[in-house]
């Protein structure tokens, strides 16, 4: 069950894929995560997935992670008449806390906290504030706010209907990222025992840490990363969050559209350096959602997503409610492995490659990498308890794939989104023969490696010691 690609790609699951059968059939076309979208559907269909997933796990042998996907909060218009209301450029629109259905001149919104932020924001920056509704369709200017009203010009019109979404570029709002929902999802996603929680409308660290408090250790957590305020706080994210995702679809809504390509590389960048498994997402291969092939124009967005070193790419619409799932994650594999085989591609590895940390894991690692690509070894093994140090061989990107032994199942599961790592579930070695042994034994099993090849082995002494890289070890396999 090797895959012979380094960048992951995650499936998100729905209607169009949701039993055994076909979950076995992404996997097997070249699914490594699948993501459960709590947007949508009730609590018991997501067990029912995860359940599929797990059975998919042990039939095949291989460690499938499972991210959850929080909603996060969804800001929101009340009430409108049921074939809604256009709004046209220059007119007046107002919009306030009563809870009266709206018509062509207001429309209620219930969140008081827009309010607060919007006045105080005008305040601090003396200029205008733009209210975007239905995913951007329709711009709102501010002109005057209150604690519990806005009056605007509409700048760019459209037909506005009942419970359409909010969204306010380059304003900070004082709410958290998790709601109610939220935490009740949470819940019951990490009783289910799912890998990676997806935290959605991350503003600053705070709200990462919030869900580090609540998550403790049972599953990693990934930030999304789709609003502007999240770019100017990225660093400090980055130093809570364990793993992030270029939520390129509202990321789109609130940014100008021609600025999110650069912004996604600077996301995929600074992501690499700080060794966090990075996502890019939304709209890869949308077209296959109703046709079997991608347009070129696809084809070149997921490529792109490669040759900047992200370590997945994900699937939504296109396996959950589309046509041709499986398809689209076969024609996903199959660009990913055509980049991957490019020339070029490692000259721009190489190109952006992070600068080692100053310490000893660091420098064991990057020197794992150097010897594997000096002696053209057929695997970096990688012995881990916590994911540590196979996330610090990922984040040299090297030529050779890494084998990473994991003594926990979890740990194996949640290094199935990281770049290069194909993680087994092994015992801890209990000598320096035993550490050869079952890296040589593993890495023949793995179909990485044959008799006469060389193999870059790392470690921590004592064995079993979380994070502690502190060997390595050139071995010839027998």
């Amino acid at each position: 069950m090797r895959r012979f690609r380094s960048t992951k790609i995650v499936a998100t699951l729905g209607p169009a894929s949701s039993n055994s059968a076909a979950l076995e059939a992404l996997f097997m076309a070249g699914a490594d995560v699948f993501r459960v979208n709590f947007s949508h559907g009730a609590h018991e269909d997501h067990a029912k997935r995860i359940r599929a997933i797990r059975s998919v796990e042990r039939k095949t042998g291989r460690p499938i992670a499972i991210l959850a996907d929080l909603q996060g909060p969804k800001l929101r218009v009340g009430a409108m008449p049921k074939d809604g209301v256009q709004l046209a450029p220059g007119a007046f629109f107002r919009l306030d806390l009563s809870k009266e259905p709206g018509d062509a001149k207001r429309a209620p919104l219930p969140h008081p906290e827009i309010f607060r932020a919007v006045a105080e924001e005008r305040v601090r920056h003396k200029g205008k504030i733009d209210l975007l509704l239905d995913d951007g369709k329709i711009r709102l200017h501010v002109m005057r706010c209150g604690a519990d009203f806005c009056e605007t010009e509409v700048a760019a019109g459209g037909v506005l209907t009942s419970n359409k979404g909010v969204n306010l570029p380059n304003v900070l709002l004082p709410i958290s990222a998790l709601t109610k929902k939220d935490r009740a999802d949470l819940d019951f996603a990490l009783d289910n025992g799912v890998d990676w929680i997806g935290l959605s409308f991350v503003q600053r660290a705070e709200d990462v840490a919030e869900a580090r408090r609540l998550v403790r250790d049972r599953a990693g957590v990934l930030a999304k990363i789709e609003k502007p305020a999240a770019i100017e706080h990225l660093r400090e994210i980055l130093d809570y969050a364990q793993a992030v995702m270029v939520a390129r679809g509202d990321l789109g809504v609130e940014c100008p559209p021609e600025n999110v390509p650069a912004m996604q590389k600077e996301i995929v960048r600074r992501s690499r350096a700080a060794g966090r498994p990075v996502v890019v997402a939304t709209q890869m291969l949308e077209s296959m959602i109703t046709a079997p092939v991608p347009t070129r124009a696809e084809a070149s967005d997921v490529a792109t997503a490669v040759y900047d070193g992200a370590d997945a790419v994900m699937l939504s619409a296109e396996t959950a409610v589309g046509k041709y799932p499986v398809e689209a994650v076969s024609m996903m594999s199959r660009i990913v492995k055509s980049v991957e085989g490019d020339r070029n591609y490692r000259v721009i590895m190489d190109a952006i490659h992070a600068q080692p940390e100053e310490t000893l894991a660091d420098a064991i690692t990057a020197a794992a990498r150097q010897v594997g690509d000096t002696l053209h070894a057929a695997a970096i093994v990688t012995y881990t308890t916590s994911g540590t140090t196979a996330l610090r061989a990922a984040r040299e990107r090297p030529t050779a794939p890494i084998l990473c032994l994991a003594t926990r199942r979890a740990t194996a599961r949640k290094l199935a989104l990281a770049w290069g790592v194909h993680p087994v579930v092994a015992r801890d070695a209990a000598g320096f023969a035993d550490m050869i042994k079952k890296a040589c034994d593993w890495a023949v099993h793995e179909e990485f490696a044959k008799k006469g090849d060389r193999l870059a082995i790392t470690a921590g002494f004592p064995f079993g010691t979380t994070g502690a890289t502190n060997v390595l070890h050139i071995a010839l396999v027998h």
